[in-house]
Parts: structure tokens; C-alpha cells; sequence
């Protein structure tokens, strides 16, 4: 049997550190945390058009995963998220959103209020 042995990525495990700090005491990073040392395969993968679907108005949203670029989005919101494909940060920025990786969002709201996890 395989010995599991979490992510690989460096930049990855110095994120899940951050988050062990703050999973104790909020709900919403401990979350987080568990979705992100899930192995790559079932790490949630979004489309621009899920979060025009599901995303308000100047809402933040989070995709502990991959967003990519199939679909068009017209709202403007914060997207976190561990990576983005080139065209999906492309159309978010032009929909006067904003591109974030997970630890800047973790230094602009510590405490997780008000963001919403898709994926």
C-alpha cells in the first residue's frame, strides 16, 4: 500500500502551514486547508462561466483549485484562487475583477467572512 505523503509543491505546503495556523480558529480556512491537500486529481477545477453563474455583484469568491477560461464573465469580483489559467485572469481583470492568490486573501480577510468557496 502507498504511503501518503500530501503535496509535493513547495509554495503549497508553506500555504497549508499558513492555513494550520488559522484552521484553528475558523471553520471557513480549515476548509480550505482540507481541500487543498487533497491530491491533484480531486483538486475542484472552476470555469469562468460557474462563476458568473454563481458569483453576485462585488462578491469574493474562492476556488481552492484551478480556475480556467471556457465562458464569459461580466460581474465584477475578487477570484482567490491556488492557480489561474492566463485567458481566465485575462477575462476576470477585463470584467473589472480582481485576480488573488489564496495568500493574499488570507492577509486581506483572516478571518474568511464574506467568501464564498466554489468548486
Amino acid at each position: 500500500m502507498a504511503v501518503r505523503t500530501g503535496p509535493t509543491n513547495y509554495q503549497l505546503q508553506l500555504l497549508l502551514m499558513e492555513l494550520e495556523m488559522k484552521a484553528r480558529s475558523s471553520p471557513f480556512w480549515k476548509r480550505v486547508a482540507s481541500d487543498l491537500q487533497k491530491p491533484t486529481r480531486q483538486r475542484r477545477v472552476v470555469n469562468v462561466y460557474k462563476i458568473e453563474k454563481f458569483a453576485q455583484e462585488g462578491e469574493t469568491i474562492l476556488v481552492p483549485g484551478k480556475v480556467l477560461s471556457v465562458g464569459d464573465l461580466h460581474k465584477k469580483v475578487a477570484v482567490a484562487a491556488l492557480t489561474f489559467s492566463e485567458d481566465a485572469a485575462r477575462k476576470i481583470k477585463e470584467a473589472k475583477g480582481s485576480v488573488l492568490s489564496i495568500q493574499e486573501l488570507l492577509k486581506r480577510n483572516p478571518e474568511g467572512k464574506k467568501v464564498r468557496i466554489l468548486g
